[in-house]
């Protein structure tokens, strides 16, 4: 009996799959096999979007968890026209646009990098949360819809309980995401790990949650169908499937569900290569070719694409039309653009904490930069980002027309959200915690950076001077972890990430202004718990002075002919001008002072300007509150560098200070024997 067309198609799907991973020689091709049915449906029926404009914004978009599926989103694309043949061919080949794990290409149709499991749906989280928030301003017109994929890998990693409860809790039904449930990890069974009951997880989160036989066309279409109608939640779609389904042994017995179908090609396993191709109506000989048949019918859905979304854009056209402010105010929000902001005349009291400088600025950005979403885990009154709050209110449930999405516990969930607020795009996101809990959010900064994502971070209590709290809650190889990211460069060539310390709350409102400048990859703004003395001023203005910062670093103090130069960042330059006084007064030198809020950023200045702050012919000495590594690549090997080389203890910050050598004194005689050694 013939196969119905959308049978085939999801067949034809399959021995791609199986054909990319063979040649290959690496992948994972039985995931790719059980989601066949689902993705074959979900883009030939439900999915909106238009092949002639891939990165229209009013587009559903589809998050996949599961990169090592990557093989599954390359066939369906490939039937949809975005690939070519030899794309498929050269599948985790170098140079090719087919890696192992799918990277962001939205013109080809993938909306995210995913690799470590958790992180897209999460971000396919975030995208929702876009999408909602964007809606409430401009109209239910926008109603797109954002899918997510996922895997039981991805169920298991402990993200998806933040992302869970979020989506939950926020009651997003414009998210809709299939589980690919078919019991089978790289390793073992899911049994062997798991006895919980997923569908009454998400239940209790909030979602709406059925579970089908994924291969069924009929259920996928039914369930599809419902969550596209709910109107208060979530919907999760459990998919039972069979790992490797259509796999066939030499024998012509079929080879289905098996663990090792997972992460190889289906030839090194109990299944033979040409048999399943036979079996799933490819031509061994040509394993890449579209079906005659699925060819003509791949045709006709992409002609029925264009046409749906062409009507929606005359709808769209018309409400343009209708709205003339509201429809300027959106393409503004598309576009990435920021509106004229004047940080000099954010007003800040003599001697602030810098997370307290950054709350006055959160304040203003508040009132003058409408599409931003900040998000803070549990910490807005710590964190200082209460300072926006404070303007505005929480997103939540049935309101999205606040500008605050508060996270919970929950700080790499709430930077994965932020990536994908930043996929969707018409937002600006910013995300907050304390500096130490930096590690928890490492993997989605680490995806901001390969995405090259404007996510803004902020991370408050950033060195031993949090004090009682003891050592677990005292940043010091923080810095260091975090400047790394500015040594990396992504796949643009550029520094994958910008770290910022402010060194009083000049600095900070500059380093606020070079964040939100800062298109192209991430930022980081590495802030103060303790006050800070404000900077001296060169020009009578200590702003204009610390505009200098937007080169990565400059001199806040200046002599001719300096007898040494001073280097820090943050906190510790204040403490260096302490010094530089004892130093000066009683032992007659000539002190330079340079600020370098970002290495990464001062050492992309021409040599002559970096010479000129920091002269390779000077005594060089740096303070920092973190490992000496911090700034060793400042000083050189003649140089020297005074910082910590253990963790913090519990004590008032005052007394740390002390007890670390970072008063001024102190600091003072670290230096006068420094200089004895040159």
């Amino acid at each position: 009996m013939d196969k119905k067309l959308d049978q085939r198609s999801a067949d034809n799907i399959r021995a791609l799959a199986v054909a990319m991973v063979e040649k290959a020689n690496s992948g994972h091709p039985g995931g790719p096999m059980g989601g066949a049915d689902f993705m074959q449906i979900l883009y030939s029926e439900f999915l909106n979007y238009d092949p002639s404009d891939m990165t229209w914004p009013f587009r559903d978009r589809f998050f996949m968890d599961a990169g090592h599926l990557s093989t599954l989103m390359y066939a369906q694309y490939y039937l949809l026209g975005s690939y070519a043949k030899d794309d498929l061919k050269n599948f985790r080949q170098w140079g090719s646009i087919t890696p192992g794990h799918p990277e962001v290409d939205v013109k080809r149709g993938i909306e995210n990098t995913s690799g470590p499991l958790g992180q897209g749906h999460t971000m396919g989280v975030g995208a929702a949360i876009a999408a909602k928030f964007l809606q409430a301003r401009f109209g239910d017109w926008m109603n797109h819809k954002v899918y997510g994929f996922i895997s039981d890998g991805g169920v298991q990693e402990e993200i998806s309980q933040g992302a869970g409860r979020i989506a939950g809790h926020l009651g997003l039904n414009n998210f809709i995401m299939f589980y690919d449930s078919n019991d089978i990890q790289l390793s073992t069974s899911t049994d062997e790990v798991t006895s919980e009951d997923t569908a009454m997880k998400y239940e209790a989160w909030g979602w709406k949650v059925v579970t089908i036989d994924a291969h069924s066309h009929d259920e996928i279409r039914k369930a599809l169908t419902n969550a596209n109608n709910e109107t208060e939640k979530p919907t999760l779609i459990i998919g039972k499937t069979i790992i490797g389904k259509g796999c066939v042994a030499a024998d012509g017995s079929m080879f289905e569900g098996h663990c090792e179908l997972h992460g190889q090609p289906i030839g090194h396993t109990g299944a033979d290569y040409t048999k399943t191709l036979l079996n799933l109506g490819a031509n061994p000989e040509k394993p890449f070719d579209v079906f005659d048949d699925v060819s003509t019918f791949y045709k006709d859905i992409i002609k029925t694409k264009i046409a749906k979304a062409t009507k929606k854009k005359a709808e769209i056209k018309s409400w343009s039309e209708a709205n003339k402010e509201l429809s300027n105010k959106l393409d503004f929000f598309l576009s990435g653009k920021l509106p004229e902001l004047d940080f000099e005349s954010i007003h800040h009291k003599p001697g602030l904490a810098s997370r307290a400088s950054s709350s006055g600025v959160l304040g203003y950005l508040a009132e003058h930069v409408e599409n931003m979403i900040v998000s803070s885990a549990d910490l807005s009154n710590s964190d200082k980002t209460d300072g926006f709050l404070k303007k505005t209110y929480a997103l939540k449930k049935g309101d999205f027309s606040g500008s605050f999405l508060q996270a919970g516990v929950a700080e790499l969930t709430m930077a994965c959200i932020a990536n994908g607020l930043a996929l969707h795009g018409g937002v600006i996101p910013v995300v907050a915690t304390f500096f130490v809990f930096s590690d928890y959010m490492k993997p989605a900064i680490r995806l901001s950076a390969i995405q090259e994502l404007p996510v803004k971070y902020v991370w408050t209590h950033d060195a031993f001077r949090v004090g009682e709290d003891g050592p677990t809650h005292q940043p010091i190889e923080q810095e260091a972890q975090i400047r790394l990211m500015e040594k990396l460069k992504n796949h643009s060539g550029e520094n994958s990430f910008l770290a910022l310390r402010p060194a009083d709350s000049a600095e900070t409102s500059v380093a606020w202004k070079m964040a939100l400048e800062n298109k192209n990859t991430p930022t980081g703004l590495i802030l103060s718990r303790q006050g800070i003395k404000d900077l001296p001023s060169n020009r009578g203005s200590r702003y204009q002075d610390a505009l200098a910062a937007e080169k990565g670093g400059y001199l806040v103090k200046e002599v001719e002919n300096p007898d040494l130069v001073l280097i820090a960042n943050g906190s510790e330059v204040a403490t260096l001008v302490a010094a530089a006084e004892i130093l000066e007064s009683e032992n007659e030198l000539k002190v330079n002072i340079a600020s370098i809020i970002s290495e990464g950023l001062f050492k992309l200045q021409p040599k002559d300007y970096q010479n000129a702050v920091i002269p390779k012919n000077k005594p060089l000495f740096g303070l920092t509150a973190g490992l000496p590594v911090n700034l060793e690549g400042l000083v050189g090997e003649k140089g020297k560098v005074f910082g910590l080389d253990h963790f913090g203890y519990s004590a008032p910050a005052n007394v740390l200070d002390d007890k670390f050598g970072f008063t001024g004194e102190k600091v003072s005689k670290e230096i006068l024997e420094y200089l004895k050694t040159i």
